[in-house]
């Protein structure tokens, strides 16, 4: 797979408005959903290529919402 390729992904996180809604910040998620600031900052810039179930079970529970809440198909 080409570089080009890995790249070529139209999944857009909302982790940002979510978080906003709440009035959470990405410290206070990362310590209450058990996951690290530095992997939460990669999916809430759009960085991620891969994301665990168990991650996105976490931060769901945490933000009382869906997976679809979090990911949307972009453009």
């Amino acid at each position: 797979m080409s570089p080009a390729e890995v790249d070529d992904h139209r999944i857009v996180c909302t982790l940002d408005a979510m978080l906003e809604a709440r009035g959470m910040t990405l410290t206070e998620l990362a310590e209450r959903a058990g996951v690290t600031v530095v992997n939460l900052s990669v999916l809430k810039n759009n960085r991620a290529r891969a994301v665990r179930f168990s991650t996105l079970t976490a931060i769901c529970q945490v933000l009382d919402c869906d997976v679809s809440d979090l990911l949307r198909v972009g453009a």
